[in-house]
């Protein structure tokens, strides 16, 4: 479904008290004045003179917000097309009854979600508070000043705080940082990476073959597949998804570190730290060794070709078919997987498999602990409401009540407690996988688990894995063996070095991409990766790199 950004004010709901005066008692923070910037000087503190109207005078971790008085805050709305904004959620009636809090909406469309953005940004428009933006995505915006540094305002989130230093985040946090030392994203926490992404086998065949679901290696997971092919000769051992805009990406991304690299999703900027220095990750010898692997799948008939080009759809209707007989999933999408199965009448049963090791080894990807958070806009900082706006904020996605919520909804209605760490869903209600044949669902009828409003579900390891159905519990607890790799030293680049970078950035991943997929098809021979290294260096690789690690060593001399 495809929809307009909204006018503002269409989603409103309640009304704002306008022209509130600071009262007396209201909490004051005075200090040096805000740079250029819109945040602070470098240690000093923002002055909330006549910006903290609403706020709490005492507020602090394990304090449950309330506004002094109405507040209503400017909100960029992702719309998910599985759960399409409704007014009349009980998420928004309990915010309005017991945060005091409404929203003026600017919704876009999940689809159009990345461009809207940035044009809504772009032309200064951007309501306070810009929601589900993934780390790296705001660099683009960090030159413009149209972004608030968080890190400048993080001080006045207490449980924000809480969590960075119990969980020590602040190595993760300096990833975010740019030239200025300053980071412009207020991302979502997991205390622990939880691993979703896999391969979705037939365990039935698995198991009528005599194979592990627990491969070893990748090369163990390739001779599942020919033992697979040698039974099932007409059909694919494996076919995929996730080629929409390059080749496998959902795929690379999850076993990419386990050839010593980065791929598909995971991609980025196309930097990988080998230890010492960045490196261009598509010229890599790991980045040649996994993209071999699956052009030997393909030549040798266990990957269906068609995955690299064919979309979603095509792949699910081929895997729940029996068409073929493995394809890339999550803990989520396997559900669909089966629901398929089941509306085309096939006898399957499928399960996840552990990620197998690779030639770089046994690994699990760096950065995960940071998932999709928020930026503020620069006039958000102008708001007589800015000092409540961001303890409202710190308490809805910082504080353990306040995740709690957004994720369960209200205790007696939408779930029950059953000990201190184990909720239950009512059931009537359905949510991600759970109560599968309930009549209602958390997302669409109350607003809950709403990707806006819970940051990826991140959090406390327990809630984290609240909503995880046994299977994928089983899945987590098996890649738990896996070494996490350590995370790459920040290499912030300064506005003239972000726009010559972002001259190579794109052609030279449009070169990946394109030969990523020739490669895997057997279109070009893996006999020219030497040649198609040299192309990448003729297209200003070396010069990149020159940029970056040139970054890097200044950061790392200054800090």
């Amino acid at each position: 479904m495809t929809q307009q950004i909204r006018p503002k004010g269409r989603a409103r709901r309640g009304a704002v008290l306008a022209g509130a005066l600071l009262t007396a008692g209201a909490l004051v923070l005075t200090g040096c004045a805000a740079s250029d910037d819109g945040g602070t000087a470098e240690g000093g503190e923002f002055d909330f003179t006549g910006k903290d109207v609403g706020a709490m005078e005492d507020y602090g971790v394990g304090d449950t917000f309330a506004a002094t008085e109405p507040v209503e805050f400017g909100l960029f709305y992702r719309d998910h097309p599985n759960y399409p904004i409704d007014d009349n959620w009980l998420l928004f009636e309990e915010l309005e009854a017991n945060q005091n809090v409404t929203f003026d909406i600017v919704s876009a469309p999940l689809s159009e979600w990345d461009q809207r953005k940035s044009l809504v940004i772009g032309a200064g428009d951007a309501p306070d508070i810009v929601s589900v933006t993934y780390p790296g995505q705001e660099v683009s915006f960090v030159a413009g000043g149209a972004i608030l540094p968080a890190s400048d305002f993080v001080q006045y989130m207490p449980n924000y705080m809480d969590k960075v230093e119990k969980w020590g985040m602040e190595p993760d946090l300096d990833a975010l940082r740019q030239e200025d030392g300053k980071y412009y994203l207020f991302p979502g926490f997991r205390e622990e990476p939880r691993p979703e992404y896999s391969y979705a086998v037939r365990t039935d065949i698995w198991e009528e073959l005599g194979l592990s679901l627990e491969p070893e290696s990748f090369e163990e997971f390739a001779e599942q597949l020919r033992t697979v092919k040698e039974a099932y000769p007409d059909l694919y051992p494996m076919t995929d998804r996730w080629s929409a805009n390059g080749p496998i990406e959902g795929t690379l991304g999850f076993v990419s570190p386990n050839f010593g690299t980065t791929g598909g999703w995971g991609f980025g900027q196309g930097l990988w730290w080998n230890g010492e220095e960045f490196e261009y990750a598509g010229a890599s010898d790991g980045y040649r060794d996994m993209v071999e692997y699956y052009a030997m799948l393909v030549e040798e008939g266990l990957l269906d070709p068609e995955a690299i080009t064919q979309d979603d759809d095509q792949a699910l209707q081929k895997f729940a078919s029996g068409q073929a007989l493995a394809m890339g999933t999550n803990d989520q999408e396997i559900v669909r997987y089966r629901s398929t199965i089941e509306e085309l009448g096939t006898d399957a049963e499928i399960g996840m498999i552990r990620v197998p090791a690779g030639p770089a080894g046994d690994n699990f990807q760096s950065g995960q602990r940071l998932v999709s958070g928020f930026m503020l806009s620069s006039e958000a900082a102008d708001s007589e409401n800015f000092l409540a706006m961001l303890q409202f904020l710190d308490w809805l996605y910082y504080s353990d009540e306040g995740l709690e919520f957004a994720k369960w909804g209200v205790e007696g209605v939408t779930y029950d407690k059953d000990g201190e760490d184990t909720w239950v869903l009512n059931e009537n209600i359905t949510a991600m996988g759970l109560n599968p044949d309930a009549p209602e669902n958390l997302q669409a009828d109350y607003g809950f688990s709403n990707g806006v409003f819970t940051l990826v579900h991140g959090s406390t390891v327990a809630l984290d894995r609240s909503m995880l159905r046994p299977e994928a519990l089983d899945f987590v607890e098996s890649m738990s063996s896996k070494d996490v790799l350590e995370l790459p030293p920040p290499a912030p680049l300064n506005e003239i070095e972000r726009e010559q970078v972002s001259l190579y950035q794109s052609s030279l991943k449009d070169h990946v991409w394109q030969n990523t997929s020739a490669f895997i098809l057997g279109q070009r021979s893996m006999d020219e990766w030497d040649d198609y290294v040299a192309e990448l260096e003729g297209m200003n690789m070396p010069a990149y790199l020159d940029i970056v690690n040139a970054a890097q060593e200044r950061y790392a001399e200054s800090n």
